[in-house]
């Protein structure tokens, strides 16, 4: 580029997403194009609009819209959590994030998710179709300016992007109402309703079930129920939610 120079830093929160010339407190230079947008110049230099809290020119508020010019003093803050957001907090998740799909689920949290790799414009089209916050550890998928909103998934471990979801968003939590398979809503069923899809043995062993109102799956308390109780337990503790550990249907079913 060949336009004026400025001044930008970035919080540490965001150190992720720049180079590492660009980390000191103080700010790197930075040399613009002269009409870009400063939101532009911060994605270009790594950082997606998603992550960005609050800019900062001459330590007062700075909109992404403006042009910078030569001699700006820019500081590029990380969100505020918890992140308020413009409607529910419902998400939608990429196809390398199903773990997280599935847990979420399991607190009652909304979560659409695609099992196959539908492409970025799509799932873009989706967020700003549905209204829902995309989740996602693509960078260049949050880049994308349809996204109804986004968020970057800072962990690859399971637990640890669940915790960040529920302490960046604060959703509502309802255990055991959501289906895991397909995001669909459970309500509670008879014996006689889930029959077909019981293990050998279960009808002799439960006697809670329940059914998801959009797939039909049933669900019962199983073998990896401790394990769900301590993943309910934790995020309650976390964030709050309407139900007990343990309350209501409980939903290891299938698998």
């Amino acid at each position: 580029m060949d336009g004026p120079e400025i001044i930008i830093s970035f919080a540490p929160e965001l150190h992720l997403f720049v180079a590492a010339a660009r980390r000191a407190a103080e700010g790197a230079a930075v040399r613009t194009d002269g009409s870009s947008t400063l939101g532009h110049v911060v994605e270009s230099l790594g950082v997606p609009l998603t992550e960005v809290g609050g800019l900062t020119l001459a330590a007062a508020p700075c909109d992404t819209g403006y042009v910078p010019v030569a001699g700006d003093r820019v500081h590029v803050s990380p969100v505020v959590r918890p992140q308020a957001l413009p409607g529910p907090a419902r998400f939608l998740l990429d196809v390398h994030l199903g773990t997280l799909a599935r847990r979420l689920r399991l607190l009652g949290v909304d979560a659409a998710y695609e099992r196959l790799d539908i492409g970025d414009a799509a799932l873009a089209a989706q967020s700003a179709r549905e209204q829902r916050v995309m989740l996602s550890r693509d960078r260049g998928l949050l880049h994308r300016r349809e996204l109804w909103a986004g968020a970057y998934v800072y962990s690859h471990r399971p637990e640890e992007q669940l915790t960040d979801v529920l302490e960046r968003f604060a959703p509502p939590l309802a255990p055991w109402t959501r289906c895991t398979a397909c995001n669909g809503e459970l309500r509670p069923a008879t014996l006689d309703e889930v029959r077909p899809q019981l293990r050998e043995g279960t009808e002799r062993s439960y006697d809670t079930f329940a059914r998801c109102t959009a797939c039909g799956r049933a669900y019962w308390r199983g073998a990896h129920q401790d394990g769900l109780n301590d993943i309910v337990a934790d995020a309650l503790r976390l964030v709050g939610g309407s139900g007990e550990p343990g309350a209501g249907v409980r939903g290891s079913g299938q698998g």
